[in-house]
């Protein structure tokens, strides 16, 4: 079993410096092409950042491990809005901003019904999948358009999300980048799917416990450290729409791209706890916003404690 770990957390570290470098070929790619440094925050980097969960669904899928796939993306909705945003409240308030109120967390909780209402038939299917891509341009389109009303704020992403103003060194150096980010992706993907299948036969579990634990609180953890900084650095102001964003993303992208490849199985539980979980956070979340629009270090313990009584349920019985 640790050899099973060994090759998890080694897959882990490959997926987060694949990534890394993939954002940082491909923004710099992307400067050199005219686009800005804001639209490059908000489309380029985000899908960059959330590079290791689409990798990780996809090659789950393909090896016949349908519940890793579902259990990472629905985990890390979980883990994004319960524990993360959790912990950063506890840690201080954190503000919410008047959009994220009206336009993100609808969409927020518009995707995550309508996946609940697509996985009853216990399967997302490719014209699901091209149901999902299609959302996804029309939100990106639609957030970069409504964006340039608040340069503001969008300045504030932009240096949050550390993107530069120019590209930087050769082309061929960021071209490299690119290659290797991919590269790494893939093989950290490979690796911490096997890693997280042998470590469920180990334990005598299932995969989607794995899923939704493990691997769900694996790939969000470079979230959650840049949160946890962040708060101690009393730099909250955009942590709510980054997560809700997250969730969107991992919703319409991955489940997108990831069903588009492959048939996505979808496990009877997964329906029946998980999602209902999910859905449950995502709506409890809006009565927190609307009150005096910050997320308060009360309402942060109730939300971490809401994750723990999760986890408790998911692994307690075994």
């Amino acid at each position: 079993m640790i050899v099973n770990i060994g090759i998890l957390l080694g897959g882990l570290v490959v997926l987060i410096a694949g990534g890394e470098f993939l954002v940082r070929g491909s923004v710099s790619i992307a400067l050199r092409l005219k686009i800005s440094p804001l639209v490059v925050g908000l489309t380029v980097v985000a899908f960059g950042t959330s590079a290791p969960e689409l990798f990780i669904s996809v090659q789950s899928a393909l090896s016949g491990s349908p519940d890793i796939a579902m259990g990472n993306v629905i985990g890390s909705n979980i883990c994004n809005l319960a524990l993360v945003l959790g912990i950063t409240a506890f840690i201080t308030p954190v503000p919410v901003q008047k959009d994220i109120i009206r336009i993100d967390w609808p969409v927020a909780m518009g995707s995550s019904l309508l996946m609940f209402a697509l996985v009853q038939g216990n399967l997302i299917s490719f014209w699901e999948g091209i149901l999902f891509i299609t959302l996804l341009i029309g939100y990106t389109f639609f957030t970069i358009l409504n964006s340039r009303k608040e340069t503001k704020n969008l300045q504030a992403q932009a240096e949050a999300l550390d993107v530069p103003a120019q590209p930087t060194a050769s082309l061929w150096r960021d071209v490299l980048l690119l290659v290797i980010g991919i590269a790494g992706l893939t093989v950290g993907s490979n690796w911490f799917v096997f890693g997280a299948k042998e470590l469920a036969i180990a334990l005598g579990v299932s995969e989607r416990v794995v899923g939704i634990t493990v691997v769900a609180l694996g790939t969000s953890l470079p979230e959650l450290a840049t949160a946890i900084v962040a708060a101690m650095r009393k730099e909250t102001d955009i942590a709510m729409g980054n997560l809700i964003g997250s969730n969107i993303f991992n919703i319409l992208s991955i489940l997108g791209f990831t069903s588009i490849i492959a048939t996505i199985q979808v496990n009877d539980v997964i329906i029946r706890s998980d999602m209902i979980w999910m859905l449950l956070i995502t709506f409890m979340i809006f009565p927190m916003m609307i009150t005096r629009r910050i997320i308060s270090k009360v309402e942060g313990g109730i939300l971490l404690a809401f994750y723990l009584y999760y986890i408790y349920s998911v692994i307690g019985p075994i």
